[in-house]
């Protein structure tokens, strides 16, 4: 008998850890959507939208995924001004925004651009990856940032934003 309210302790105990930590975690998801899914919510609560643009083979994008979009902070606050969408510059479905059909336009055996990622991330004629781009709240483009920033560098460039 003693053994047992030890085990329903400790299972207790434990269990308590567990929801908690689920429960934190997922607050500190980043809320991801699709351009879709932003024209529709956008209809209903107006924030500006970040898109950050990306591709599989850059290892800076991923460092970006991994370091940036995974602090508490920076989570915390895109959730609450911003709708997030990660766009793969080399995406081959056709994405629909603001009325217009975007596809993927191949410049090679196994390369090529999706229309999208070069219409909100070419600047001076050239895109590079990763970028990040802030549309205002009628869609324009507010911001283009090529390249790596740290989660300071982000929470800066977007408080200074919103503010």
């Amino acid at each position: 008998m003693h053994f047992t309210k030890k085990l329903l302790f400790l299972f207790i105990f434990f269990g308590c850890f567990t929801i908690y930590a689920q429960e934190r975690k997922e607050k500190e998801v980043l809320n991801i959507f699709t351009f879709e899914e932003v024209e529709e919510l956008h209809q209903q609560i107006p924030k500006p939208i970040l898109v950050f643009l990306y591709t599989d083979w850059c290892k800076i994008c991923f460092g970006m995924k991994k370091t940036t979009f995974k602090n508490k902070k920076v989570i915390q606050l895109i959730n609450e001004k911003f709708y997030f969408i990660k766009l793969n510059a080399e995406e081959k479905q056709d994405i629909t925004f603001l009325g217009k059909m975007f596809t993927y336009k191949p410049s090679g055996t196994n390369t090529g651009m999706h229309e999208l990622a070069a219409e909100l991330g070419t600047i001076k004629k050239t895109i590079t990856y990763p970028s990040t781009i802030i549309l205002n709240t009628v869609f324009e483009i507010e911001a283009q940032l090529a390249g790596l920033y740290n989660a300071r560098e982000m929470m800066d460039i977007l408080t200074t934003y919103i503010d």
